[in-house]
């Protein structure tokens, strides 16, 4: 069988984290960051891609 092909998308959205879990970064934290609170700004920490979700993304990226 040939090579898998990405999800040129989720290449660049997900990524590994030590112990082999996939994670992704929350949305609204580029900028306009002066007037969003502060509780808006502490949901900045990477977000862990869901167990059920897991075996999705993975077909996606089978290469990551």
């Amino acid at each position: 069988m040939g090579k898998l092909k990405s999800h040129s998308g989720a290449k660049k959205r997900l990524k590994r984290t030590g112990s082999g879990k996939l994670a992704l970064k929350r949305n609204s934290r580029n900028h306009l960051l002066q007037q969003k609170n502060a509780s808006a700004k502490r949901k900045n920490r990477t977000l862990l891609v869901h167990e059920r979700d897991q075996k999705r993304m993975v077909q996606l990226v089978p290469y990551l």
